[in-house]
């Protein structure tokens, strides 16, 4: 986890609990005595993912729709802080491909850095919730939600394409793809794990929707479209990233990326036993 989170040595649930008091109401006693919550439990993980974001970055009344994907804050805080490695802090905007009904990605860039962000999304009730819950959000005084621009993305065929205005530039692109290849694949890997875990019965411990999870050729497919599409806009954006999940879709990746003649690199990312990668690339002009 990168050095500059807050949250690299856990969590205070007690003083957490205090910030948002329902969350008491998951705590649960581990054999050694200590308090912790059930991961597996999604109502748990949104209720632990809204003390964090109240306690620790100010923000006052996010919420989210039944079933949809509860992102855990530490890694989503992982990736903030490792694009101002790679842009800086002060004046900067940033665009976050598919922000999801959580607009997680906007609101820490918002709350951390007091960046200027634009989040996209094709699924229209996730954008409609997320507009919403714009409303409703408070930040810290030094901040502001307005710095929040919110846009569909009508055309499911494009990633940029009619997101990206002329004349915007921007600092970065981010984005957290669908990881799964079909619906198939993701039942399969919630059984896994979910038997691993000792919870066979269990959903994702995250939830979430179709396009939340899944797309047609996962993970590998959308990111090398994002490579294509991105050379059209290479004069106004400075760098262009992605999570990978997946270390075997690199190679791929990183021949489309040579084939266009980018500048690119791999971050290593770790959340508890959770190894990722963002990968990074920019167009010499």
């Amino acid at each position: 986890m990168h050095d500059n989170n807050l949250h690299k040595h856990g969590y205070d649930l007690l003083l957490l609990s205090e910030s948002f008091p329902a969350l008491k109401s998951h705590f649960i006693t581990k054999e050694d005595g200590h308090i912790s919550i059930d991961f597996t439990d999604p109502d748990a993980v949104l209720a632990l993912n809204t003390a964090l974001l109240k306690e620790h970055y100010g923000v006052q009344n996010w919420e989210l729709p039944v079933d949809y994907l509860s992102p855990p804050i530490p890694s989503r805080v992982d990736y903030i802080l490792h694009l101002a490695d790679l842009v800086g802090e002060k004046n900067i905007t940033g665009l976050d491909i598919g922000t999801g009904a959580n607009m997680i990605y906007p609101i820490l860039g918002t709350a951390i850095f007091n960046w200027k962000m634009v989040g996209s999304e094709v699924d229209e009730d996730s954008y409609a919730f997320a507009k919403a819950l714009q409303e409703k959000i408070s930040m810290p005084k030094s901040r502001k939600i307005s710095n929040i621009a919110l846009r569909f993305q009508e055309d499911r065929g494009s990633i940029l394409k009619g997101i990206i205005k002329p004349q915007e530039l921007y600092d970065f692109t981010m984005c957290n793809p669908p990881f799964y290849a079909s619906e198939e694949e993701a039942r399969k890997a919630n059984q896994r794990k979910n038997k691993n875990l000792g919870y066979e019965s269990r959903n994702r411990n995250f939830a979430g929707k179709s396009h939340e999870l899944w797309c047609n050729g996962g993970e590998a497919l959308f990111v090398k479209r994002l490579i294509k599409e991105s050379a059209d806009f290479q004069s106004q954006v400075g760098w262009f990233t992605s999570l990978i999940s997946r270390k075997e879709n690199l190679p791929k990746l990183e021949k489309q990326l040579k084939k266009m003649k980018t500048t690119y690199k791999i971050i290593p990312m770790n959340s508890g036993n959770k190894k990722s990668r963002l990968l990074v690339w920019k167009f010499d002009r």
